[in-house]
Parts: structure tokens; sequence; C-alpha cells
């Protein structure tokens, strides 16, 4: 998920496979009977510990780990929303390292994954409509 406080977005450093260490947006697996959106609250809430709104759909994304011989070793299916803060200090909890807030022109530093920045953009751009 995308979330937003005034005019930053946040990344989570990653404490567990794949992409371990790396810095990425909050979310997590969902659990039986829940909804995707109550899923993506949930997981933000225990990775960093705020209260956010869902304000946007932003996609759907495949991540597909592969090792050195080419089997896939990993799969998952990503649905990224934008979200505005409401409550709370960022703080690492759960599965994450840390967390930090971010301004769009930090993209072209930051080493993501390319589709968590398209995602990030994408995210950036509906908030200006």
């Amino acid at each position: 998920m995308v979330i937003w406080k005034d005019d930053k977005f946040l990344l989570i450093q990653r404490g567990t496979p794949p992409r371990l260490g790396q810095w990425s947006i909050p979310g997590g697996r969902q659990e039986l009977g829940e909804t995707v959106k109550e899923a993506a609250l949930r997981e933000t809430k225990e990775e960093t510990g705020l209260s956010v709104r869902i304000t946007d759909f932003l996609g759907v994304v495949d991540s597909i780990q592969k090792d050195q011989k080419g089997q896939i070793e990993f799969h998952a299916t990503l649905v990224d929303f934008s979200a505005e803060w409401i409550s709370g200090h960022a703080n690492a909890s759960s599965d994450v390292i840390d967390c930090a807030w971010h301004r769009v022109e930090d993209l072209e530093v930051l080493t993501l994954w390319e589709e968590t920045t398209r995602i990030i953009l994408k995210s950036a751009k509906l908030r200006l409509k």
C-alpha cells in the first residue's frame, strides 16, 4: 500500500524473504476470510503502527522470484492501494526492519523494484487530480 502523509510516502525495509532487506511499500499475506482491503489495513497496522484510509485501487502486480537455476521459488499476486495517513507514528514492527518517509523526488536515488516505483508514481499522479 502506498501511504501518504502530506507530500511524503512511506517505505518499509523488509525483514523476511522475498526481497529481504530491500525497501518496499507495506503489505503482506491475506488471511482466510479477510477481504483484500482488510488485509491491507491490518498489514499496515502490524508493520508500521499506522492507521490509514484507503483512497484508490492502484493495480495488481505479479512478483515471481526465481533462484539461480531459473526455478520459481516464490510467486505472489500483489494488490496495491493508495492510502492517506490518519494517525500514528511510523515504527518498524512485525516483519519490518525499518520504515521511513520519502518524497517523490527521492525515487531517483532509491533502488526499488521497478514495479514498486511505478506503483508509487501512479499513486502520486492520482493524488494530484
